[in-house]
């Protein structure tokens, strides 16, 4: 059972990113206004507390979304975020959180093979909610849209590609 101390200050601070770039590459890949957005950001966040408290939470993802909820992780994260992401447009956006994400992929398999296969399934997770949270398309309030578009059923099936 890996935790915090598995992984050096760098490789922490890309596990804390993750679920927001696992989030992001699906808003990016099919954006759907403010309210989508909002939406959309809410499903990581949810994954985050559920970690927390869900009692079958694998230990490692229940370790980084407790570690999340201190400010000192947070500001990591944040930080890391607008430092890859700076002056980027939106299909950058993309394209970066999806290569973030199989880096991810690369440390979880060095650093932690046991609680791998775990942590990218709860990554998987966060992106099909947030696929899932808000309407694509469609006229007024998003009616007449579809739930999931196909830019980002494509965009799922890149992340899951990414973290093996």
């Amino acid at each position: 059972m890996a935790d915090k101390s598995n992984f050096t200050q760098e490789e922490w601070t890309l596990l804390l990113e993750s679920p927001m770039m696992a989030g992001m590459a699906i808003t990016a890949a099919d954006p759907s206004g403010l309210w989508g957005l909002l939406k959309e950001s809410f499903a990581s966040g949810s994954a985050l507390a559920r970690a927390m408290t869900d009692p079958g939470s694998n230990p490692l993802v229940k370790a980084l979304a407790t570690d999340f909820s201190t400010s000192e992780a947070r500001s990591a994260a944040r930080d890391g975020l607008k430092a890859k992401l700076a002056n980027s447009k939106t299909a950058e956006l993309k394209t970066k959180s999806i290569e973030a994400l199989r880096q991810v992929s690369a440390v979880l398999r060095a650093k932690a093979p046991g609680d791998a296969a775990d942590f990218k399934s709860w990554l998987r997770q966060i992106s099909q909610a947030t696929a899932e949270a808000a309407s694509e398309g469609g006229g007024l309030l998003g009616l007449g849209g579809v739930q999931v578009s196909e830019a980002e059923k494509a965009t799922l099936a890149e992340i899951s590609n990414a973290l093996d």
